[in-house]
């Protein structure tokens, strides 16, 4: 390999690597704002120049070449950088940069330039993100993810001082093809594109006496939490996050792995059905919410091949507002049903009007696991010192099936073992490893009873794109299509810890798997609640009542002309 001379450092460096990409892969650290590992190449921000052979040059646009020399950090280098630095901070209104974003490590007390205190619009018309122009530095980074999920729904406007990143003809965000998968929340440095905030109403609820507050908690949720309080990626911390939830306040704790259970035995019966009677094929699961919008604006004609289950966390909401309030005896207007997820979306998806049932919304408010880390910072919870609890019962009982939901791939696994004792025959195996991996495209021909059932697994909207494609021309001859919209399914979710590290994601994902090998029940249909539910309640599988209260309808949003 050809090598190069960073710092006095000898390096080995690969044909076509940048300086900046050499530098971060051999753990030696270049300020950069506007790149971006996953996004690639920007060159905007001029933060990572470095001095090279003798000249001043963006190492993030600079290739290497053999015998290169390259310095990282002099006087003459941190004067340049201090003055690009200064010259975004201009733009931009600071007082409006909140805690943990990615600039605040860059930003020094006095600036060389005035500052210019934007005073644009915030477009809060989405009930999922939130967009402060004011705080933004034009990196593109928001653009170029955006464009990776082929929506679209941002882009610059306007030249020179006047530039600004916005929709299309200066419209609101929520009138826009916005997906609300929140990736671009992810990459945004400053926190100009951000989730919405339900933490006030959620605290005014909490505050309510006459209210039964109960919490649910998504599967990738107690994978991904201990990174905001320091532990290392992958750390399952699944009974102190219940410990710190009863801290807050909430009723009750209980667990969405149940919602999921109650999708894959609802979601089994519906793609066996459709298989054995001549039903629209391919079926595509439901359960990812900036995939069902992406769904309405770019293929509502596809909505037929779509599940018509509602996602994990509105069934259980759903459950919560009805068996769940008869069993207890309390009165479903008392009840508020609060998501602790991974996800952005799920904040547009509680607001839907098709998930109400009896006149109640199936869920009241979406947290993301950003902001459950927030709120308990903001009550002085010691995280890592507390006692490990369980969830509480009957709703916190869960099975392995559910708690792979997390992980691309895992909401076909949980299928595929309930769609197995559906036909009638003895599980051999509980594991499908041929559906896991981190590909953005994978298939699978799986043979139950005297069928092959062929599997296709997408995560990332740019994916999905494609395979809807090949299902709108006739060209995909799959049973069943699973597709999540962000990287490696609800653990690269829009609301998760920050961070584009593949390797946090199969960190992640992996500890959902050690979970579901720990678990005694590890099949949904096996669950003793999801059993009492329909025994006591719903009757059988694609009941009525299930179709009431676990079933949904969708929307065409496609522009008319």
């Amino acid at each position: 390999m050809p090598k190069a001379i960073i710092d006095g450092r000898e390096i080995e460096f690969e044909e076509g690597e940048t300086i900046l990409e050499a530098a971060l892969r051999n753990g030696i650290n270049i300020p950069h704002l506007c790149f971006n590992k996953r996004l690639g190449v920007k060159g905007r921000c001029r933060q990572c120049i470095v001095e090279a052979d003798g000249r001043i040059v963006a190492s993030c646009t600079t290739r290497l070449r053999e015998g290169m020399h390259i310095i990282t950090d002099n006087e003459k280098i941190r004067e340049y950088r201090k003055i690009n630095l200064d010259l975004l901070k201009s733009r931009i209104n600071t007082s409006q940069i909140l805690e943990d974003e990615e600039i605040l490590e860059y930003l020094e007390e006095e600036g060389l330039f005035e500052e210019k205190l934007l005073s644009l619009p915030i477009d809060n018309s989405s009930p999922a993100i939130v967009r402060n122009p004011n705080i933004c530095i034009l990196c593109g980074r928001c653009v170029a993810m955006c464009n990776e999920q082929t929506v679209g729904a941002i882009n610059y406007a306007y030249r020179s001082i006047n530039t600004v990143i916005i929709p299309a003809f200066m419209d609101e965000i929520n009138n826009t093809v916005c997906s609300t998968c929140g990736q671009c929340t992810l990459v945004c440095p400053t926190g100009a594109i951000r989730e919405k905030e339900d933490i006030d109403r959620v605290m005014e609820a909490l505050n309510d006496k006459d209210k039964h507050v109960i919490i649910q908690t998504a599967p990738s949720i107690r994978a991904s939490l201990g990174e905001l309080f320091g532990l290392p990626p992958g750390t399952l911390v699944t009974g102190k996050m219940v410990t710190a939830l009863r801290l807050l306040g909430f009723d009750m704790v209980f667990d969405t792995d149940l919602g999921a259970d109650l999708t894959t035995f609802e979601e089994a019966h519906e793609l066996w059905h459709r298989i054995n009677n001549n039903g629209v094929l391919p079926m595509t699961t439901s359960c990812c919410p900036a995939w069902i919008k992406f769904m309405e604006h770019f293929y509502p004609d596809l909505a037929p091949h779509v599940s018509t289950c509602k996602s994990p966390h509105e069934m259980f909401g759903a459950i919560a507002k009805s068996y769940y309030a008869r069993l207890r005896g309390i009165d479903p207007s008392r009840i508020v049903v609060v998501s602790a997820m991974p996800c952005t979306a799920k904040k547009f998806e509680a607001q839907r009007q098709e998930l109400i049932n009896d006149g109640y919304r199936n869920v009241d408010y979406v947290l993301t696991t950003r902001e459950i880390a927030r709120m308990i910072k903001k009550k002085g919870i010691d995280f890592n010192s507390l006692e490990e609890s369980e969830f509480d019962k009957p709703l916190g009982i869960s099975s392995g099936a559910g708690a792979i939901y997390g992980a691309t791939g895992g909401v076909t696994e949980s299928v595929l073992r309930t769609l197995v004792w559906i036909a009638g025959e003895e599980l051999g195996k509980i594991e499908y490893r041929e559906v896991r991996g981190m590909e953005g495209v994978r298939e699978a021909e799986i043979r139950i009873k005297d069928k092959n059932i062929k599997i296709c697994i997408v995560h990332g909207l740019g994916n999905a794109r494609k395979i809807m494609e090949k299902v709108r021309n006739k060209q995909a001859e799959y049973h069943f299509i699973e597709v999540m919209a962000c990287p490696g399914g609800c653990i690269g979710g829009g609301g998760q810890p920050k961070s584009n590290d593949i390797n946090i994601l199969r960190k992640r994902a992996m500890a959902l798997y050690t979970q579901d090998k720990k678990l005694k029940i590890r099949k949904a249909h096996e669950n003793p609640i999801v059993r009492r539910i329909y025994d006591e309640f719903l009757e059988k599988p694609l009941s009525e009542k299930a179709h009431k209260y676990l079933h949904t309808s969708y929307i065409d949003r496609a522009p008319k002309i």
